[in-house]
C-alpha cells in the first residue's frame, strides 16, 4: 500500500496495481464516492464500476500504481485514470457505452495528457501517452505516433473495452523506460497557465485561485495581490470608509483573473461583501458568461439535476456585468448600488468627459450631464452610507477606442470630487505606458493615498513558454530593433513566431502546431480594410461567442480559419496560435510607423496623435494574444491594385524579418 497523502486530495482513488485487484469493486467504488465532491447518482456509480471492470481485466499482470478521478484543475475536470508504470505515465479517458472515437473525445484524452506534460513538474521529462477507451467500438490498428514537437508525448491511442490490456502492454514494451517515485510524482508541484475562459469556469465552480495558478514567482505575485485586495475590503467594511484600488500588471499577468476570484469569492448576494466584476468589454462578458452558463448546465445535468440554459445565464448575469448596463440601472435611480464591492476590469478604457457627455446626449437624452464615465461610477458606490470599494484593473497602453482615458480621469475624480476616498495605488502606475504620471503628482501629497507594491502584476501568466513576449511586442512598436533581436534570440524555440507572405502558409502552420483542442485563428487590426481579397472583412460581424467557444466542426468557430477577429473581440481573451494579418494601415518606415485610414477608395493619413496610439495599441493587443506561439502574415501586395501597392507591405515584411523572424 502506498503512504497516504490526504492533503494532496488530487485523485479519489490512489493505490498500487497489485493492491487495486486485491480489492473488491465495492471497496473502490466506496473510496471513489467517499472522496468526490458532489453526490453520486447511479449513472456515475454505474460508470464507475464499468471502469473498475476494465481496468481490473486490462492492468492484470503490472506493476505500478493508479489514480481514479485525477484532478486537472486547469480545466477544472478530472481525468478517469492515470496509470504509472515503468516510468510512463498513461492518462486514459473512458466513454462508456460508445461505439466510436469520435474527435472531440480524442482531443479530450490529447488536453488531459498536454496538461500532464506542460504543467505537471514530475511530468515534464516523462513519456506521456493519452488513451481513449470507447467501450464498444470496433478495435482500431495500434500505433504509436510521437508529437512533432515535444519529446515524450504522443498522440492519443485508441482502445475498446476488450483491447485495451493490450494496447496497454504494447505500449510500456515498445517505449523507453525509466523510474518513477509515485509519491515524489504525487507531490510534485501543479503550475498551470490558465486561459481566462478556463480560470473564470473553474473559479466558478468553486475553485480558488491557488488550485489554477502557477507556483512560481507570477504565481506569488497573483496570490499577493489577491490576499492584498482581499485586506482592504476587510479594512474598508470595518472601518467604514469607502476605498479605491488600482492594480496594474504586464499584458497577460492576471488582473482580470485577481478580479474574478474576489468575484467568485463574494458572490453571495445576501453577503456583506458581495462583490460585483464590471467590465466595458462587451465581447469578453459575453463570452465568459456563455461559457460559465454552458459549464453550469454541464454540471448540473451530469448529477443528474435539471436547469435551464436560462436560469444558469440568470445566474451568472449577477456575477459578471456589463459596465454600461450598470450605469445605466444608476441613472435609472439614484438608490445606492447593492454591491459594496466593484471590480472594474480594463478600467483604463472608461470614457473620458467628452465622450460620455456625447453618449449620454445621443444614445439617453441627457443634455448637459458634465461627468467622464470614471467620475459617474464612482459618485455611484459614493451613495453608500456604510462603506465601499472599487477595484480598477488596468492594463498599460490598452486604450484602442476613442474616447478611452487611460487612468487620468480617475484620479482626477478622486483628487476633484472623491477627497474623502482612501486610495491604494501600484507604483507601477508612474511608469509611462500607464499616462497618469502627472496626475498622480496632484494627489501624491494627500494623507490617504497609499503606495501598495503588492498591487502590481509583474509576471506574464499568459504563455507558459515565455514570459517576454509583451517586452518584445513593445520593442518591435517602438522600432528598438536591436533590443527586439535579443529578446526573440531569449524566446527561442519556446515561443516560436514566423513569418510570412503566403496566407496559406500561414494556416497550414497553425494547424501543424496546435494540438488537441488548443484553440487558433485569425486576428486583424479593425482598419485593415485591404485584406478583403483574403476573405478578411472587417466590417463583417463575427460571433465573438462562437469564434471563441465553439468547436471544429463549427465554421463560426475560430478553428475553420474563415471568421476573424478584431482587436476589440480579442482584447482580454487568449489564444494558443495566433495568426495575426498585418495590412496597410499600420506600415513601417525609416521614420517610423505610417498610420493610415481607409475611406472610400484610398488611404489617408491619421494626423490625430491619440488615434495613432489607438492603432499602435490595437497590433499591441493583436500581437499578444497567443499563447504559445505566432505566424505573421504580411501580404505582397498587388500591382494592378493602387490600394494594395507593395509600399504599404514591403517595407514591414523586411523590418520584421530583419528582427529575425523566422520565414515560412
Amino acid at each position: 500500500m502506498l503512504a497516504p497523502a490526504p492533503y494532496l486530495k488530487r485523485s479519489w482513488y490512489r493505490d498500487t496495481i497489485p493492491a487495486f485487484h486485491k480489492s473488491s469493486e465495492n471497496e473502490v467504488l466506496a473510496q471513489l464516492a467517499r472522496g468526490s465532491s458532489f453526490n453520486v447518482i447511479q449513472a456515475q456509480g454505474d460508470a464507475w464500476l464499468a471502469e473498475i471492470s476494465i481496468l481490473r481485466k486490462s492492468l492484470a499482470g503490472h506493476t505500478g500504481v493508479l489514480h481514479l478521478e485525477f484532478a486537472i484543475p486547469r480545466m477544472g475536470h478530472r481525468v478517469d485514470a492515470v496509470v504509472l508504470a515503468n516510468g510512463i505515465v498513461l492518462t486514459i479517458e473512458f466513454k462508456i457505452g460508445a461505439a466510436e472515437y469520435s474527435g472531440a473525445d480524442m482531443d479530450q484524452a490529447y488536453d488531459y495528457a498536454i496538461d500532464l506534460k506542460y504543467f505537471h513538474e514530475a511530468s515534464h521529462d516523462l513519456t506521456v501517452v493519452p488513451i481513449l477507451v470507447a467501450s464498444e467500438a470496433r478495435g482500431r490498428p495500434f500505433e504509436l505516433v510521437a508529437h512533432a514537437r515535444e519529446a515524450g508525448l504522443y498522440q492519443t491511442v485508441c482502445a475498446n473495452a476488450e483491447n485495451l490490456g493490450t494496447i496497454i502492454t504494447n505500449i510500456l514494451d515498445k517505449l523507453p523506460t525509466s523510474t518513477i517515485d509515485p509519491l515524489i510524482w504525487e507531490e510534485s508541484r501543479y503550475c498551470p497557465t490558465p486561459t481566462i475562459i478556463e480560470a473564470a469556469r473553474a473559479l466558478y465552480a468553486g475553485h480558488g485561485v491557488g488550485d489554477i495558478s502557477r507556483n512560481d514567482a507570477g504565481a506569488t505575485n497573483l496570490g499577493k495581490t489577491s490576499d492584498q485586495i482581499e485586506a482592504i475590503i476587510e479594512t474598508s467594511r470595518s472601518s467604514g470608509h469607502k476605498s479605491l484600488c488600482f492594480v496594474t500588471g504586464v499584458p497577460g499577468a492576471g488582473k482580470t483573473l485577481v478580479g474574478l476570484n474576489i468575484a467568485t469569492k463574494y458572490n453571495d448576494v445576501q453577503s456583506e461583501l458581495h462583490s460585483v466584476f464590471l467590465s466595458g468589454n462587451g465581447p469578453l462578458v459575453a463570452i465568459l458568461r456563455e461559457a460559465l452558463a454552458r459549464d453550469t448546465v454541464g454540471r448540473e445535468r451530469a448529477q443528474g439535476r435539471k436547469i435551464r440554459k436560462g436560469d444558469a445565464v440568470t445566474q451568472v448575469k449577477a456575477f459578471i456585468q456589463n459596465v454600461h448596463h450598470f450605469r445605466d440601472e444608476c441613472l435609472r435611480s439614484d438608490k445606492p448600488p447593492v454591491d459594496h464591492v466593484a471590480l472594474f476590469d480594463e478600467a483604463q478604457r472608461a470614457w473620458d468627459r467628452e465622450q460620455t457627455a456625447s453618449f449620454m446626449s445621443r444614445k439617453k437624452g441627457l443634455r448637459g450631464f458634465n461627468a467622464s464615465e470614471p467620475e459617474f461610477l464612482i459618485s455611484c458606490m459614493n451613495r453608500r452610507k456604510d462603506w465601499a470599494v472599487i477595484v480598477c484593473l488596468v492594463g498599460g497602453g490598452q486604450e484602442i477606442n476613442t474616447g478611452e482615458a487611460g487612468i487620468s480621469e480617475w484620479i482626477d475624480a478622486l483628487r476633484c470630487e472623491f477627497d474623502d476616498w482612501h486610495v491604494y495605488i501600484s507604483p507601477a502606475l508612474k511608469d509611462s505606458e500607464y499616462a497618469a504620471g502627472q496626475v498622480l503628482g496632484q494627489i501624491s501629497g494627500r494623507a490617504k493615498v497609499h503606495y501598495v507594491e503588492e498591487l502590481h502584476l509583474s509576471v506574464s501568466m499568459r504563455s507558459f513558454r515565455a514570459e517576454k513576449v509583451s517586452e518584445f511586442v513593445k520593442t518591435v512598436l517602438d522600432c528598438e530593433c536591436d533590443q527586439a533581436r535579443g529578446l526573440l534570440q531569449e524566446l527561442g524555440d519556446r515561443y516560436p513566431i514566423a513569418l510570412t507572405r503566403e496566407l496559406d502558409k500561414a494556416k497550414q502552420w497553425l494547424k501543424d502546431h496546435a494540438s488537441g483542442s488548443e484553440r487558433y485563428g485569425i486576428i486583424v487590426s479593425s482598419q485593415a480594410e485591404r485584406l478583403k481579397p483574403y476573405a478578411m472583412d472587417v466590417r463583417t460581424p463575427v460571433n465573438p461567442v462562437k469564434w471563441f467557444l465553439d468547436g471544429k466542426d463549427d465554421v463560426r468557430s475560430s478553428y475553420y480559419l474563415e471568421d476573424v477577429a478584431t482587436e476589440f473581440h480579442v482584447q482580454g481573451l487568449e489564444l494558443d496560435w495566433a495568426c495575426v494579418s498585418w495590412d496597410g494601415d499600420f506600415s513601417y518606415t525609416i521614420n517610423g510607423w505610417r498610420h493610415l485610414s481607409f475611406r472610400g477608395s484610398k488611404w489617408q493619413r491619421i494626423k490625430s496623435v491619440s488615434r495613432q496610439n489607438y492603432l499602435k495599441n490595437a497590433y499591441r493587443v493583436l500581437l499578444t494574444r497567443a499563447r504559445q506561439g505566432m505566424v505573421i502574415f504580411v501580404p505582397p501586395g498587388c500591382t494592378s491594385d493602387p490600394t494594395r501597392d507593395a509600399s504599404y507591405y514591403d517595407s514591414t515584411y523586411i523590418y520584421l524579418r530583419s528582427i529575425g523572424l523566422t520565414e515560412l
